[in-house]
């Protein structure tokens, strides 16, 4: 016998995947959405520049726009492979501590990877 006396509408509010899943899959479907522009930009820019001098290469990405756009190219990478590497933890760690644990480290890495591109970019952007 059951000592929980709230109906069951009451019992199921706030459970269940619809309670935060959806706002997380729209961010992943954006971020998808946003790297096609931009991965074909990169591809188009990787042809032209293919068997060009480095000093070359590095003079392209030092023009403004193409920099701006490899920051966000990282920028939305990063955010993509966070959300997706969250949906793996989420779906096979099933130890809670193991999977917070997880989680910190995989926003730590994409944090880490876009600060290093970051300055990279930076770096050759605006010289030594």
């Amino acid at each position: 016998m059951s000592t929980d006396r709230r109906t069951p509408l009451a019992r199921a509010r706030g459970l269940g995947s619809a309670h935060a899943g959806v706002g997380h899959w729209w961010r992943q479907r954006l971020t998808a959405a946003a790297l096609v522009p931009l991965g074909l930009w990169l591809a188009v820019a990787l042809v032209r520049l293919s068997g060009a001098p480095h000093a070359t290469v590095q003079a392209w990405l030092a023009a403004p726009w193409n920099a701006i756009a490899m920051l966000l190219l990282l920028a939305v990478a990063g955010l993509h492979l966070a959300l997706g590497l969250q949906v793996i933890v989420e779906d096979y760690v099933h130890r809670k501590a193991a999977a917070v644990a997880l989680r910190g480290l995989v926003t730590a890495g994409c944090l880490g990877l876009l600060a290093v591109g970051g300055y990279a970019v930076l770096y050759v952007a605006f010289g030594r």
